[in-house]
């Protein structure tokens, strides 16, 4: 399997190339410079590889949720590369890709995702290690209140992600003795998208490529005046 993936969801730009098991990846924490980093780094990964476009499997990117702006990016930079390649895309979570860098950094088998959503809640997913290697979902993800978010059965989940470092006290109340270690400052890596949309991804024509924002609003609606 040859997958080209890329990740721009946070404040870090990333891009990995996975070649038949083996991942090679370059990533930077630069907020707010992701339209310029990702191609070049797309561009270096293949030519450190000497393989083009054209002969990978699919082109696999963070669908979100995230940033608006850099899933935006994301989602178009992979869209413009496939479809000018005839390849297919693979979205993939960053909720999972964040669950799947927590079990190949410490090992961790259960994780609960939570990035900050602003407005008081967070994007929340609960994730534990299946086939292949791989974390997969347990149950929906969803964007909720810290105080509201679904509790998993069991106990030796992990909690990760920088939802946790805003709402680590209301959530670790939330989940209570099943909780074992946070991890609140892990980014998602396009190493992570990479590995899954290999192993476990699903292909999309490229036109059909879309984000996952699972709220659309990013703002609190503006009072109505009083009459």
């Amino acid at each position: 399997m040859k997958v080209l993936a890329i990740d721009t969801s946070g404040d870090a730009c990333s891009a990995a190339l996975y070649l038949d098991g083996v991942i090679e990846q370059r990533l930077e924490l630069a907020p707010r410079r992701h339209a310029e980093l990702i191609l070049p780094m797309m561009q270096s990964l293949l030519t450190s590889a000497g393989i083009a476009l054209g002969a990978l499997d699919a082109i696999a990117f963070g669908c979100g949720p995230g940033s608006f702006t850099g899933v935006r990016i994301a989602v178009a930079v992979a869209q413009g590369a496939a479809f000018g390649a005839g390849r297919p895309t693979a979205p993939v979570s960053t909720l999972a890709a964040l669950a799947q860098g927590e079990f190949r950094r410490t090992g961790c088998r259960r994780a609960l995702v939570a990035l900050d959503a602003r407005m008081g809640e967070v994007y929340w997913g609960a994730y534990e290690i299946g086939a292949h290697a791989i974390m997969w979902r347990d149950g929906e993800e969803l964007v909720a209140a810290p105080g509201a978010v679904p509790v998993p059965a069991g106990d030796g989940w992990c909690g990760v992600g920088p939802g946790w470092a805003a709402h680590r006290e209301t959530l670790a109340q939330r989940i209570g003795a099943g909780l074992l270690a946070v991890s609140p400052q892990p980014l998602c890596e396009a190493r992570d998208v990479a590995l899954i949309a290999a192993r476990a991804g699903r292909l999309v024509a490229a036109e059909l490529a879309r984000p996952v924002y699972l709220r659309e609003q990013v703002t609190h609606p503006a009072a109505r005046p009083r009459v």
